[in-house]
């Protein structure tokens, strides 16, 4: 059976994921599906092609490098072990958003895409859908932390399903706050205009997707606690058919000659990019993952997540030997966050995601002083959103 399941802890801390069974260190714990997920839009708007429904990266790595790059000429080694099968890709016939398969196409169509497929309306800016989109936008800017489109999925789906009670039991089953703290999360994706703007996308929202089944997520109420709910449970999601052959060329058998020219060369390559694009290397995205949004944070976690099949199928590995009955814990920080004092780090979680830490690290530090250090300070204050973003879609 399962390695894990979640288990409710407390009223405070909500639901844990816990090992059923022992899990050595490396091990795959478990590989998620979304129950939804959607590309971010601005990243979609500059040509950063996924698969409309799986995240797929459609680019070959040459494609993904040279449009990185700026430079339509770059050559990659060993194309052999690029995986992309444009071979495969195929449209919808009516509104011609690409996916990486037929497969994919019809999961879409079944689940959501029949009541957000656009037609031939893709391009008019009055659509409602597009409307709705395009206010998105002038909201959240890079870097993305979520999408509207998420929420327009969730309702879509549930339009399109025969058992509508069924998928609205799935959903509820995520992290739900109190209206302070839904207040809060709005703030924190909209900035400080964050009350007319949500006014402004309930009512385009409402527009583009009503549904009298969900009456109350299109009530201001409602709608907060959606949008919220997204904020809080969306788990980014990245996809790079460069890192794919990376990886790939990584396990290559070659002579050592060889082996430090081609590592010699991705190095280059990789510094490139990162001139020309910073640190948006990646198809990106969002989901909302059952088990995966079950898991608890904590500065030393002996779990991660990573996306190492190209698409939104989220897999879990263990850091550490994990012990059954043990609760698994992922880090919502990154590794230099990690590093920082607990200060920072509470300063972060709690700005990012409304709570206080008290793992066995935070409570072993609890009586350091309340200050920041001053090689921090310098490192502290635009970066933080940028590189959480970074960690949670990292592939």
């Amino acid at each position: 059976g399962a390695a894990a399941e979640s288990r409710f802890i407390s009223s405070a801390k909500g639901k844990g994921l816990f090992a059923t069974k022992s899990i050595r260190k490396g091990e795959t714990v478990f590989v998620e599906r979304p129950v939804v997920s959607c590309q971010f839009l601005w990243n979609a708007l500059y040509n950063y092609r996924a698969c409309d429904h799986c995240l797929r990266a459609l680019e070959t790595a040459e494609e993904n490098a040279q449009r990185l790059l700026g430079n339509s000429s770059l050559v990659l080694p060993h194309p052999e072990q690029c995986s992309i099968r444009k071979d495969l890709h195929q449209q919808c016939p009516r509104c011609q958003v690409t996916y990486c398969s037929a497969e994919c196409r019809q999961a879409a169509l079944e689940q959501y895409h029949q009541v957000l497929c656009l037609g031939p309306s893709r391009d008019d800016p009055i659509h409602p859908l597009n409307k709705l989109q395009e206010a998105w936008r002038n909201m959240h800017y890079p870097p993305e932390t979520s999408s509207i489109m998420l929420m327009a999925r969730m309702v879509a789906t549930i339009k399109q399903a025969k058992d509508k009670e069924w998928w609205i039991k799935v959903f509820s089953q995520f992290c739900n706050k109190t209206a302070n703290e839904e207040e809060e999360i709005v703030h924190k994706l909209l900035g400080d205009k964050f009350k007319g703007q949500l006014e402004l996308l309930r009512l385009l929202f409402t527009e583009a997707v009503y549904d009298e089944h969900l009456s109350r997520w299109f009530t201001p109420e409602g709608f907060r606690s959606l949008f919220a709910l997204v904020g809080t449970n969306g788990q980014g999601i990245g996809t790079s058919s460069l890192s794919q052959w990376v990886h790939a060329c990584d396990a290559l058998d070659l002579p050592m000659l060889q082996r430090e020219e081609l590592d010699a060369f991705i190095d280059q390559l990789y510094k490139d990019i990162e001139k020309e694009s910073g640190e948006f290397l990646n198809c990106e995205g969002s989901g909302l993952y059952v088990l995966q949004s079950c898991c608890n944070h904590s500065c030393i976690p002996n779990a991660e997540t990573s996306f190492p099949e190209n698409n939104f199928l989220l897999h879990l590995t263990a850091l550490e030997d994990i012990e059954a009955g043990e609760e698994i814990c992922i880090s919502y920080l990154d590794c230099c966050q990690r590093e920082r004092s607990r200060h920072s780090r509470n300063k972060i979680l709690r700005e990012n995601y409304l709570f206080t830490c008290s793992c066995p690290k935070c409570l072993a530090q609890a009586d350091d002083p309340d200050v920041t250090s001053d090689e921090e300070e310098e490192g502290e204050g635009e970066t933080d959103d940028a590189e959480l973003e970074d960690e949670m879609t990292d592939v």
